[in-house]
């Protein structure tokens, strides 16, 4: 994403530009930033021993989830159209306040609207799983339209005449359908009062587990891997198509490896007071890596990128599932409960990763993607990208 220039007031002599500095210092500089705004947010609006307002869990994480789905329809599929008339820091303000009201307004037009239609949405349902059944839409949500941006490259789309926001409004609209069809097969059965829950496929737990892992597949594939090798099928419409399959596959793949490591790394005594739940856990762990897949693609400049395309590719894969790892540990035995005053899960582990760590992804959005990380000097562009301006 290019840089918007701010003008200075310039009396005599222009300032002089900043001097841009190394990709691993710009990196840590935006990890700095992006950590302490989730923290001092977390402090004021979440925390459940701090914050007065009681939002944790539910309906935090609810709208946690759709204002997360509403910054990708924003920057991903609309392209920040409209948004990229304005200067920054008023440009991501604006795309922050807009993704709020929405995040806000579905969420509670679902549990205070729809819920008095449909209690399977009301939010006095016990657990907060009237929350849950609204939000659980955006697991699907994740998938469709992000795949649809970083692997089908907005097909079918891109080829047409019409600008943004048509592209987008055209895309948005088409991929709802699916989206709406895989909640009612696979999400509503084993949370709807209405459902008997013998019909669902899998457990909501299960489900999740198993269909963020493929969430996770798509963000590997299409930020880390740059859309291979489903660009390998060809025309746009196989390569959508093979990613679809592909993506489905390779997330499943990844489903029983989180699951199998997940299970190691809490221990046997963990996972056994888990119970069923424990299959929930592969998101846990994969959400960390998504965190830190995100954010290298975005604050880190995706590095490496000069060297052959399979060693680019297995460098990033390394170091951000080494990262998401150890994030996944530190996270649930020390972070969760010492700094973030979560609850225990069972034995030591307090928390849960997918509350904590979209919160983290929704301030790497916010800072580095929507304000382009405003007040920081420009990192050194990539000798592989000579178009690159530094400002």
């Amino acid at each position: 994403m290019s840089q918007v220039s701010v003008s200075a007031h310039v009396t005599t002599t222009p300032p002089a530009p900043r001097r841009p500095i190394p990709w691993y210092a710009f990196g840590a500089a935006n990890l700095v930033i992006v950590t302490a705004l989730s923290l001092l947010f977390w402090y004021l609006l979440i925390d459940p021993a701090w914050s007065g307002l009681g939002l944790y869990p539910q309906p935090f994480l609810a709208l946690l989830f759709w204002t997360v789905l509403a910054v990708v329809w924003i920057g991903f599929n609309l392209e920040f159209v409209g948004f990229d008339r304005l200067r920054q820091p008023a440009r991501g303000l604006a795309v922050i306040a807009v993704s709020l009201a929405i995040g806000a307004g579905i969420t509670y037009l679902l549990a205070y609207g729809w819920g008095r239609i449909d209690p399977s949405f009301a939010a006095d349902r016990a657990d907060g799983a009237g929350y849950l059944t609204g939000a659980l839409f955006v697991l699907f949500g994740f998938f469709f339209f992000v795949t649809g941006v970083v692997n089908w490259q907005h097909w079918p789309f891109a080829r047409a005449a019409s600008p943004q926001p048509w592209t987008g409004l055209g895309q948005i609209g088409l991929l709802m359908v699916p989206t709406l069809l895989v909640y009612a097969i696979l999400g509503l059965p084993g949370l709807a009062v209405w459902a008997d829950p013998a019909t669902a496929w899998f457990s909501t737990d299960t489900l999740i587990g198993w269909f963020y892992s493929v969430i996770v597949s798509v963000v590997l594939t299409g930020l880390i891997t740059d859309n291979w090798p489903w660009r390998l099928a060809g025309s746009p419409g196989r390569v959508a198509a093979v990613s679809i399959a592909g993506n489905l596959a390779l997330g499943t793949a990844l489903y029983y490896l989180f699951l199998s490591v997940g299970k190691v790394v809490i221990g046997s005594d963990a996972a056994a007071a888990i119970g069923p739940g424990i299959t929930a856990f592969a998101a846990q762990i994969g959400v960390c890596w998504v965190f830190w897949m995100i954010f290298w693609a975005n604050a880190c400049g995706n590095r490496p990128d000069g060297l052959s395309p399979a060693v680019n590719y297995a460098v990033r894969i390394g170091v951000t599932l080494a990262l998401g790892v150890g994030t996944f540990l530190a996270y649930y035995f020390l972070f969760a409960g010492t700094v973030l005053h979560e609850p225990a899960v069972a034995g030591a582990l307090h928390g849960n990763a997918l509350g904590w760590m979209n919160w983290m992804v929704l301030w790497t959005l916010y800072y580095v993607v929507c304000l382009e990380s405003y007040g920081l000097p420009r990192p050194v562009p990539s000798p592989r990208d000579p178009s690159a301006q530094v400002n």
